[in-house]
């Protein structure tokens, strides 16, 4: 092989592993079975929340004054309320964690699909990014990104996945 068409091949090689690498970490965890766009999946595989559902992360965090983390966590609807309607439209509740701390969770609704028929006492789990406030907080973010630049978050409730 000429010795100029070594850097070359090196190049190539070098961007094959790169582009390797990208798709195992961007596609490699998915089963193929996740849908496409937006959707309320039924699943039987149980949130990967922590024991206190994210009690422990979501106060500390708290105390911090912490914003844009991304958590996971559940707790109990407590109060229902309207939706937000401006800009892209959220439906709003406030979750009881462990411990009594609370918090908002605001879940687009223009785009993703709403909790129809939630009520009070219904236990939600959620993985979103935490904003700071200083009533405890709002979870928002609880669904895909469609344009790949954020996490994707989530609402389990009722044995179904909305995101």
């Amino acid at each position: 092989m000429p010795a100029k068409s070594r850097p070359v091949v090196a190049v190539v090689l070098i961007a094959a592993v790169v582009a390797a690498v990208v798709w195992v970490t961007v596609w490699g965890t998915r089963t193929g079975s996740e849908p496409e766009g937006p959707a309320a999946t039924s699943g039987s595989a149980e949130p990967v929340v922590a024991a206190d559902g994210g009690a422990a992360r979501i106060a500390e965090l708290y105390e911090s004054e912490l914003s844009d983390v991304q958590v996971q966590g559940a707790g109990r609807v407590v109060r229902l309320l309207s939706d937000d309607v401006e800009g892209d439209r959220h439906q709003r509740f406030i979750l009881e964690l462990e411990g009594g701390m609370t918090l908002l969770v605001a879940h687009n609704i223009d785009d993703f699909p709403r909790l129809d028929g939630l009520r009070l006492g219904d236990e939600v789990a959620f993985n979103g990014e935490y904003e700071w406030g200083e009533l405890g907080g709002t979870i928002h973010w609880t669904h895909r990104d469609n344009h790949g630049d954020h996490a994707d978050g989530w609402l389990e409730w009722g044995g179904r996945r909305y995101w």
